[in-house]
């Protein structure tokens, strides 16, 4: 689909697509939900064709004639991938450099090197941390997970004090901090600065991850004591390399993109000027398309080249990297596509209505829907694209920081409590050899305190503000 398809698309389902009250709407709503829920939790479908057809049930039930609603889920499936698609390419590339070249293992060996004893946790939530910022969550935990093992069996560490920060530093990157799909694409429906968000969210990701990695650490060591399973611990990539990057190459390179990033949010702060040059300049050079980009053109150099690649092996690490994230590009543009029907139907207005009617404040109405959803699909990127089309009326008064917070507060309630509806929760169960009542102790507990943890710094950041 071209670019004119889908601005022609846009323009299209602008006007309402039906006239229902706001009774029938909140029915469409929960009809539209539900369908989803049941068809991703019981009939097991992939998560695109469930909200592809969400979408259509949400239109049915809300009155709007079919033709109309295709128009608004293509128009919305179209911006999304036109937005954020490219920006999921490129970090899925970028992660891929870092994983094959052995720039990972790096920093993971590094920091390893210089923290024993107590400073083992807080060393954990680090190396999850910055290895989390240009990685998905699943690919974080299949890099991290073997060193974790690692770690408890060979210092006879607690694998709970030990696992609970590593996973604690990915969970956080993956639901408030850009590049990750879900923090992109709630900015995109909500129009808030890419850059404010990313400065927020690492204010608010900082504390919020001390408290759900080490400090809550202490307490899942003892509610689930279990050894390191031995059969789980893969061979590491870079294993079979000869050489590998440097360590400060290596962290350079994937706190490039966040370094273009926050410099534009404060030249935008500082200089205020859309005529001047160096705001200008900034503006380009700290967009997320060119600093992504401009991280994977160093990483070919910093990352592939000094482990010793060729041009052919990374050219194949380049390709390899895309195949995967076929399904997260189809999954998003899917939500954004339910998104944008949710927003034609008029839901988004009768959320506004409703917050207005019962003074809910916008930051803890909109943690709340993602919740909601998070707990009915088990997709923390479904309940971010669902919440953020859902609420992203609330964003038209906003300040540029609040409209952040609201990203924040979406990718917050998006954490909430994951159970067996996650692929996440079995991930983790299977990872660690636990059952499901232990995961439950553990690894679902510590979800719900970067959940409840991070609404209460965004809140509190909206108090002064």
């Amino acid at each position: 689909m071209t670019s004119l398809s889908v601005e022609t698309l846009a323009a299209d389902a602008a006007e309402p697509i039906t006239s229902a009250g706001n009774a029938q709407l909140g029915i469409a709503v929960l009809a539209g939900i539900a369908v989803i829920v049941l068809l991703i939790t019981v009939f097991k479908l992939h998560a695109f064709l469930a909200l592809t057809l969400g979408s259509l049930a949400l239109g049915a039930f809300a009155g709007a004639p079919l033709d109309k609603v295709i128009t608004s889920f293509t128009a919305g499936l179209g911006s999304t991938v036109a937005g954020v698609g490219v920006l999921i390419a490129l970090g899925a590339i970028l992660g891929k450099l870092l994983a094959d070249s052995g720039g990972a293992d790096q920093i993971v060996d590094t920091i390893l090197a210089r923290a024993s004893g107590r400073a083992m946790p807080w060393a954990m939530v680090l190396i999850a941390s910055v290895i989390g910022l240009p990685l998905f969550f699943e690919v974080g935990i299949v890099l991290l997970i073997p060193v974790v093992l690692l770690v408890a069996k060979r210092g006879n560490y607690s694998l709970m004090r030990i696992g609970i920060p590593a996973l604690a530093g990915l969970s956080v990157m993956h639901g408030l901090i850009p590049p990750h799909p879900g923090p992109l694409v709630a900015i995109d429906a909500i129009g808030a600065n890419l850059g404010v968000t990313l400065a927020l969210g690492v204010v608010v990701a900082i504390p919020t991850v001390i408290i759900a990695g080490p400090l809550f650490s202490r307490y899942a060591a003892r509610w689930v004591d279990i050894p390191a399973p031995d059969a789980m611990v893969p061979q590491r990539t870079s294993d079979d390399l000869e050489t590998r990057p440097s360590f400060a190459a290596t962290v350079s390179t994937v706190l490039l993109p966040v370094v273009l990033m926050l410099g534009k949010a404060l030249v935008d702060i500082v200089v205020d000027d859309p005529e001047n040059t160096v705001q200008r300049v900034a503006d380009v050079v700290g967009s997320p398309l060119i600093a992504l980009l401009a991280a994977v053109l160093v990483g070919i150099f910093t990352l592939g080249r000094a482990a010793g690649f060729t041009k052919g092996r990374i050219s194949s690490t380049v390709e390899k990297s895309l195949a995967p994230i076929a399904g997260v590009l189809m999954i998003v543009g899917a939500g954004g596509g339910f998104k944008q029907t949710l927003i034609d139907s008029g839901v988004g207005q009768m959320v506004l209505d409703i917050s207005e009617d019962w003074s809910i404040p916008a930051l803890l109405l909109a943690w709340l829907i993602a919740v909601a959803i998070r707990l009915a699909t088990g997709s923390a990127t479904v309940a971010t694209i669902s919440a953020a089309g859902l609420v992203a009326p609330l964003a038209a008064d906003m300040s540029t920081a609040h409209a952040a917070l609201l990203v924040l507060a979406i990718g917050a309630g998006s954490l909430f409590f994951s159970h067996v509806n996650d692929a996440g929760f079995w991930l983790v169960k299977e990872y660690f050899g636990m059952s499901v009542g232990q995961t439950l102790k553990t690894w679902s507990v510590m979800e719900t305190i970067i959940s409840v943890v991070g609404l209460g710094f965004v809140l509190l950041l909206s108090l002064v503000l």
